[in-house]
């Protein structure tokens, strides 16, 4: 896997060695570029400075790319050992390393504990676990979000998402194969998307 676009566009993620099976957390299935590009292409000139969680990180590939074009700091989430070894060298290796913290945590555990405010919340749990279900509340009912701020959840498009859940409203939806994006804002009394347009949340 490559990075699509920004600062370190080009350069190779996703080493072989993050699809070991080795302790927690080890069912790893990495967004694909096309996926991963969608969401930068959702997100638009959105991610400059943007505070971005990268939630069930993975291969550290979404987090990375959102570094490389731009986003003022981003934060790293993964239960796996190797694979937040290695998220941490990619980010020193790229010289992002003062803009990221990179974290060993199961995803439920850090939004609850979480004090930090984010622009952006990225979610790509395993799709066989039932874990979109669980953490999507969890987030909401936490104060983790900016007054702007969205989640992009990564899922199977056979899944359907709720519209609603607590104060968060699902907007926009984006499909791409077998798998499809939601996005995610805090509705704050009547519906925050107007149109099909491409959504530029801030």
């Amino acid at each position: 896997m490559r990075i699509s676009g920004g600062s370190a566009k080009g350069r190779k993620v996703g080493l072989k060695k993050a699809f070991t099976k080795k302790g927690e957390g080890s069912d790893l299935r990495p967004t694909s570029a096309k996926v991963r590009k969608a969401v930068f292409d959702i997100l638009g000139a959105g991610i400059i400075d943007a505070r971005f969680l990268d939630l069930y990180a993975g291969t550290g590939a979404v987090g990375i790319e959102a570094l490389s074009r731009g986003a003022g700091r981003v934060v790293f989430v993964d239960e796996n050992v190797l694979r937040v070894k290695i998220i941490r060298e990619l980010t020193e290796k790229f010289g992002f390393k003062d803009r990221a913290d990179v974290i060993r945590e199961k995803a439920a555990v850090f939004v609850k504990k979480a004090e930090s405010v984010f622009d952006i919340v990225f979610v790509d749990p395993p799709y066989a676990s039932e874990e979109l279900q669980a953490i999507l509340p969890l987030i909401d009912g936490r104060e983790i979000l900016s007054e702007s701020g969205i989640v992009i959840a990564e899922h199977p498009s056979k899944i359907s998402l709720p519209e609603i859940i607590g104060s968060l409203e699902l907007g926009k939806r984006y499909k791409y194969g077998d798998t499809s994006l939601g996005v995610y804002r805090v509705s704050r009394g009547q519906s925050l998307f107007y149109d099909s347009a491409p959504l530029r949340p801030w």
